[in-house]
């Protein structure tokens, strides 16, 4: 079992950055696929990145392209998502996911493990 715990949200100005963590326990993550997701209220999951379990690939929604940046450290068991250039858009809450699949996806029914989401709120 895979507990995560994601932080770093908050309330930023459009064109602000913010860097949002997953801290993973119960099981080392450098055997997992990691995923981050969002979703706003009455909407569907929407997959916003994933990376591989050795970090050596990565991949990105067209919304977030350019301005997202995945990235692990598998030592410290944590996931991150560098996120500038935010947009009013990108408001939502935003789930960190782990999967046990070899290869990286972006549907989230692929994911096994979820943690309990961390608010973003960009201001225009």
């Amino acid at each position: 079992q895979v507990q995560l715990v994601e932080s770093g949200g908050g309330l930023v100005q459009a064109g602000g950055s913010l860097r949002l963590s997953c801290a993973a326990s119960g099981r080392a993550i450098r055997n997992y696929a990691m995923g981050w997701f969002r979703q706003a209220p009455g909407k569907e999951r929407e997959f916003v990145s994933t990376i591989r379990w050795s970090g050596t690939s990565t991949y990105y929604a067209d919304s977030v392209k350019g301005r997202f940046t995945i990235s692990r450290d598998n030592a410290k068991n944590t996931v991150y998502l560098q996120m500038n250039t935010l947009k009013p858009e990108d408001t939502t809450v935003y789930y960190c996911a782990a999967t046990r699949t070899l290869r990286i996806t972006i549907i989230p029914d692929a994911y096994d493990y979820w943690g309990q989401g961390t608010q973003v709120t960009v201001s225009s």
